[in-house]
């Protein structure tokens, strides 16, 4: 495995690779318990926001950054964050490791690169990272606990009119 930091050309590998992970949340997930206007008025072009939220997520002149994990030459997984000096804040903004290659650490070693870099600024005192609380995200709440990240419970309530 070898970590990297993003390039433009990887572009089409990400959005494919957030698709591939985050697709089950969206359908199996969110759609069932949401129902179908919330989920096409939330989240009814999940592929597209994914599209241009990517097409940003490595802006370093923005205080954006973003890291591929390479297995074979392919990207497996990435992960991006953000720096905000003005409030000596970090903050992972996604992190997303291809089904076949999960268990196997990338997870882990892209977590801890972005920390790294973020460390490595020198104007941040504090980290943080969000996820669902729901089966599904599970796994990342696992990973990041045990970087001893505290969660804070948050619910957001949605429904039709």
């Amino acid at each position: 495995m070898d970590i990297r930091p993003v390039e433009p050309a990887d572009l089409p590998a990400l959005v494919d690779l957030a698709c591939t992970v985050f697709g089950p949340f969206y359908l199996d997930s969110f759609r069932p318990v949401v129902g179908e206007t919330v989920f096409v008025n939330r989240h009814g072009d999940w592929k597209g926001d994914y599209r241009r939220h990517l097409a940003g997520v490595h802006d370093p002149a923005n205080g954006k950054f973003a890291a591929a994990a390479l297995v074979d030459g392919q990207v497996a997984g990435f992960a991006g964050w953000a720096v905000q000096e003005s409030e000596r804040h970090g903050e992972i903004d996604i992190l997303a490791v291809h089904p076949a290659h999960r268990r196997l650490g990338l997870g882990r070693a892209l977590l801890e690169h972005a920390l790294d870099q973020i460390k490595a600024t020198g104007v941040v005192e504090m980290i943080s990272i969000g996820t669902g609380g729901d089966d599904f995200h599970a796994p990342a709440r696992a990973l990041y606990e045990s970087f001893g990240f505290t969660p804070f419970p948050q619910v957001t309530y949605t429904r039709p009119i």
